[in-house]
């Protein structure tokens, strides 16, 4: 009775009729769940004042650290998991959307802490999700599509150092900030890099390890250092 009461539940927030518990879980697990996911809704209800904008119910678990909550815009059931760092502060600010997931002890960080410059801020689609240990350094602005999946330990690096007078110290020489786009339907594979002005496009995948220095053309598979196209999605599947 435990199960179906929480799968419809579940059901109605992800608006998935198909969505389930796994069968083998016991009550004792499911209780278990109930429990962490009730104290982070209450956690989410105590911040929700401060946020910019919110929608619905935000998870927002303990550990977590949210900066600048103002400049923050969370959409319904957007889960915060244990010692993320999501820091507002920016020319933009950061928007999370529907059923987006930041996993555990992944940062988003736009500007630094002391007010020198401000970063241009981050978006997310719906369910998507920034992987656990991962790095989302949005100086320039970076657009992430609906149903993105992020593996573990990936980072988007929004910012270059220009370095081209070798008699001046690479940090008086300035930055440039392009941004950074990845398109609907994506998959960035664990520990992947992707640098600052490249578009991935939509129904691409990038392989684990792999540093994207250019653009994706859409539904690529792309791997290596620097990562180049080694299939197209498109083709196979017709194949």
């Amino acid at each position: 009775m435990l199960k179906k009461t929480i799968n419809a539940l579940l059901r109605r927030m992800k608006k998935d009729p198909a969505y389930a518990l796994d069968p083998a879980l016991t009550g004792g697990d499911v209780l278990a769940i109930v429990g962490r996911m009730g104290w982070s809704l209450l956690r989410g209800l105590w911040w929700r004042p401060w946020f910019g904008s919110a929608r619905g119910m935000q998870f927002i678990h303990p550990g977590a650290m949210l900066r600048n909550p103002r400049c923050l815009h969370l959409g319904r059931n957007v889960v915060l998991e244990s010692g993320c760092e999501v820091q507002g502060l920016s020319r933009r600010g950061v928007t999370l959307g529907d059923q987006v997931t930041i996993g555990r002890l992944a940062m988003i960080r736009p500007s630094g802490y002391y007010g020198r410059e401000l970063g241009e801020g981050f978006s997310i689609g719906a369910r998507s999700n920034v992987g656990a240990f991962s790095y989302v350094g949005c100086a320039g602005f970076i657009q992430i599509g609906e149903d993105v999946l992020m593996g573990p330990r990936v980072g988007l690096f929004a910012e270059n150092h220009v370095f081209s007078d070798p008699r001046i110290p690479m940090r008086q020489q300035g930055v440039t900030r392009q941004g950074i786009v990845v398109e609907d339907n994506c998959w960035l594979g664990t520990g992947c890099i992707i640098l600052d002005g490249v578009r991935i496009g939509q129904g691409s995948v990038v392989a684990a390890g792999s540093v994207v220095t250019k653009d994706v053309p859409p539904f690529s598979v792309v791997a290596g250092v620097p990562a180049r196209v080694i299939k197209n999605r498109s083709v196979a599947s017709s194949e």
